[in-house]
């Protein structure tokens, strides 16, 4: 009996062993292609039929689907151990930062033919059915070599967000200067409201970039980008970092105690209160606070940030698609990232919420949607696009020490001067290791 057991134990073990091996052998086959992303406001579920279409259309090919909240997390330790995922869409600006991680250590395949090549069921490259610009920026070309690593995938126009009722209600206009920002802000105050409120600083990312734009044009913002030697020691930088200090004035008191990962939302609740008027964010926060209460006749209004001068920006925000240098299968990965182009792909992905930078796009959206994406029909400027990429440094992020410090600013715990001298630091010492 015991000899028989023993030899089950081994039978089962054998085939364990088989099966794993099995499981190894197919995460390289060229039929398989893994793809790894991000679950976030808009599900998973879109995924899915994404990799159930992209399958129908290649005979054979199994796409094996990895969706996770905490995604940085799961392919950060497999990618340590050699195993990695064909395809990922993953963003940077995230606080693990390992899209950027990547960057720095030029582990991005180059993408650039993938733009040239026919989507995947249609006739048309994917070049012709982008909108301009997006493939321009340093958010997809962070190198100096002209060349694309990572591909632009949702976009969204980011700004201020308010409740639009509540301006009707008091007969307030939204600010198209920040004169009449401040004027509003002091009217509002004597109804007990409050101007402003913020998620998190780093929301104040896409603000702040709209605010270089409109103080200096794109020119200085690119030279601000590239961390152009005294570049934030100009008239046009100063203004930028004074305007975040009055904002302070003009500020719900709770919003810097609730800008946490765990309470972002009671400030993003403020408006929905009626409790703030403005808040930087992105369309993303429709379906963040879908299911929040809100003050009776609450309804979502969308604005650019008002002009320092004459011209208004709403920066746009986009995420990224890229392919691991060590993908094991990139000829069916660019093949995926191509489809995501499609029409069949951005029908999908709309369904959602999520809009791909395709020629067009708006025309098929509608209520709130229509709202958002018609921001540059009505007079405002995109701005793209983000740092240029540097090798690392250590104690060096720019990111930390220009929006992470708002808090501070806000809480009146650190001066704009002081500001300022930590950023050009920082930027000093990138601009001397720039890739």
């Amino acid at each position: 009996m015991k000899k028989f057991i023993a030899l089950m134990l081994c039978t089962v073990l054998c085939v364990s062993s088989l099966a794993s091996c099995r499981r190894n052998e197919s995460s390289n086959d060229p039929n398989t292609l893994k793809v790894a992303v991000l679950e976030s406001a808009y599900g998973s579920e879109m995924w899915e039929k994404i990799c159930d279409e992209f399958e129908k259309l290649n005979g054979g090919m199994t796409v094996e689907l990895t969706a996770e909240k905490n995604l940085e997390d799961v392919i950060g330790a497999q990618m340590k151990g050699g195993d990695y995922p064909d395809v990922v869409h993953l963003a940077t600006g995230r606080e693990a930062a390992l899209t950027e991680t990547l960057i720095k250590d030029e582990a991005l395949t180059d993408l650039t033919e993938v733009f040239e090549m026919t989507i995947p069921g249609e006739d048309t490259k994917v070049s012709d059915k982008l909108i301009p610009g997006f493939t321009d920026t340093l958010a997809t070309n962070p190198y100096k070599d002209k060349k694309t690593y990572l591909a632009p995938m949702f976009y969204s126009p980011c700004g201020l967000f308010y409740d639009a009722d509540l301006l009707e209600d008091n007969g307030w206009k939204v600010p198209e200067s920040w004169d009449e920002m401040w004027e509003l802000g002091d009217e509002a105050k004597k109804k007990g409201i409050y101007l402003f409120t913020y998620p998190t600083a780093g929301y104040f990312d896409a603000f702040i970039y709209a605010l270089l734009a409109e103080s200096g044009g794109i020119d200085f913002y690119n030279d601000v980008m590239n961390y152009k030697e005294a570049v934030w020691d100009t008239p046009e930088a100063t203004r930028v970092l004074n305007i975040i200090k009055r904002l302070a004035d003009y500020t719900e008191p709770t919003t810097v105690a609730n800008s946490t990962g765990d309470n972002y939302l009671k400030n993003q609740q403020l408006v929905l209160d009626g409790k703030a008027i403005f808040m930087p964010n992105g369309t993303w926060v429709v379906g963040e606070m879908e299911d929040a209460p809100r003050r009776e006749g609450f309804r979502w209004g969308f604005t650019a940030l008002p002009a320092i001068e004459e011209d208004r920006y709403s920066f746009t925000f986009f995420e990224q698609c890229w392919i691991p240098k060590e993908a094991k299968n990139k000829t069916a990965a660019k093949e995926f990232i191509a489809f995501l182009y499609s029409d069949k792909a951005a029908e999908i992905f709309a369904s959602y919420g999520a809009v791909q930078p395709i020629s067009d796009i708006t025309d098929s959206l509608d209520g709130d949607n229509k709202l958002f994406y018609s921001v540059y029909e009505d007079g405002a400027k995109a701005v793209m696009g983000g740092f240029a990429a540097t090798e690392a440094v250590a104690g060096v992020s720019i990111y930390d020490t220009l929006f992470e410090s708002i808090n501070s600013i806000m809480t009146g715990d650190k001066t704009v001067d002081t500001w300022k001298n930590e950023i050009i630091a920082a930027s000093d010492k990138l601009r001397d290791n720039l890739k």
